[in-house]
This record gives structure tokens, C-alpha cells and sequence, in this order.
């Protein structure tokens, strides 16, 4: 793998941290949504999610954000920002990002344009992370999981979309970003 310069380190760490203080500021008004479904979250994971998803687009290296995962998950764990799975986060952190690089590489060669591909890996990892924290926490079943899932998926499209918009402001800053300069102007036309 190619190193990166010093502009890709430092975009890929604003990713980090957006993406878990992000968390923090929007987890507010994210629990008005969920403590009237009554299920755990998956709202504000979503918005988190979308760094991610941001900076896996951008960058385009295999691997980038199962590696942001990780590094985000130290940064929690260092800073106590783990509130249910404690040690476990990690595993919370990283599984969303290996679902991200699968689908970067999975839907690299389809006709999607790129904000179709961003909204489907926002979701995805979205699900992804509702339900390791599932497995690992809360232990929900039946139609609770499914509304906390369907949740994750909403927030996790919504979130795509928001991502895709950010991104297509970044293409002048970092060039053809994630090849999706001329998917903009494909899908405009």
C-alpha cells in the first residue's frame, strides 16, 4: 500500500474525530427519535458513520476505513467515550468499517452513480453497527430489532445523502474524488 501524504493524514484524522464528536453533539436530539420508538440508538451512529464513509470515498485505499475504525476506536477508548460496550467497542468501531471497504470494492465496478454507492454503504454500515452493538449489548429481539434496524437503515440513507453532498464540495479540493467527478456531471446531465 502506497503512503499517504501529509494533506490524506490529516483529512483522514478530521474524518476520526468528526466522526466521533459528532456523536456526541448530535446524540441529543438523535434521543428525542429514539426514546419515543424505545429502542437503544442508531441515529447518531449514522451521522458518525458518514466521516467514514466520507473519507473511504475520498482517499480510495483499500483497507482505509476499517484502519479509521480501529484508530477511532483507540481514540474512544483513550477518552472514555464508550457508554455500553466498554472494551468491546472496537469491535463496534471496526465491523461498520469492513463493511464499508467490502462495499467500496464490491460496488467499485457497477453503473451506480456515487451518491447511490455512498447512500448504500452509510446504510449498511449503519445496520452493521446496530447490530453488533445488538449482539454485544442489548440483546433485542423480535420487533424491537427490526424497528432499531429499520432506524439504522433511515438515518444510515439519510446520512448517505448528507455525505454524498459533502463530498461532491470536496471534488475541487482533492481532485476527481473517488472517480465520482464525472458521475456528478453524468447524473446532472
Amino acid at each position: 500500500m502506497k503512503r499517504y501524504d501529509l494533506r490524506t493524514l490529516i483529512f483522514l484524522a478530521l474524518c476520526c474525530d468528526l466522526g466521533l464528536f459528532s456523536k456526541r453533539l448530535i446524540s441529543p436530539a438523535a434521543n428525542l427519535v429514539t426514546d419515543a420508538l424505545h429502542i437503544p440508538g442508531g441515529v447518531g451512529t449514522s451521522f458518525s458513520l458518514m466521516f467514514l464513509v466520507i473519507a473511504a470515498v475520498v482517499i480510495r485505499k483499500r483497507g482505509c476505513a476499517v484502519v479509521m475504525g480501529a484508530v477511532q476506536s483507540v481514540i474512544a477508548l483513550s477518552l472514555g467515550m464508550v457508554v455500553s460496550m466498554g472494551a468491546l467497542s472496537a469491535i463496534g468501531y471496526i465491523v461498520p468499517g469492513v463493511m464499508i471497504d467490502f462495499l467500496m470494492l464490491a460496488l467499485k465496478h457497477t453503473p451506480l452513480p456515487m451518491k447511490e454507492r455512498m447512500v448504500c454503504m452509510n446504510a449498511a454500515a449503519a445496520v452493521c453497527a446496530a447490530l453488533t452493538a445488538n449482539v454485544i449489548v442489548f440483546r433485542l429481539g423480535g420487533a424491537a430489532l427490526l424497528l432499531y434496524l429499520c432506524v439504522s437503515a433511515a438515518a444510515g440513507t439519510l446520512c448517505g445523502c448528507l455525505g454524498a453532498g459533502i463530498v461532491q464540495k470536496l471534488t475541487p479540493v482533492f481532485g476527481n474524488a473517488g472517480g465520482c467527478g464525472t458521475k456528478w456531471k453524468e447524473r446532472a446531465v
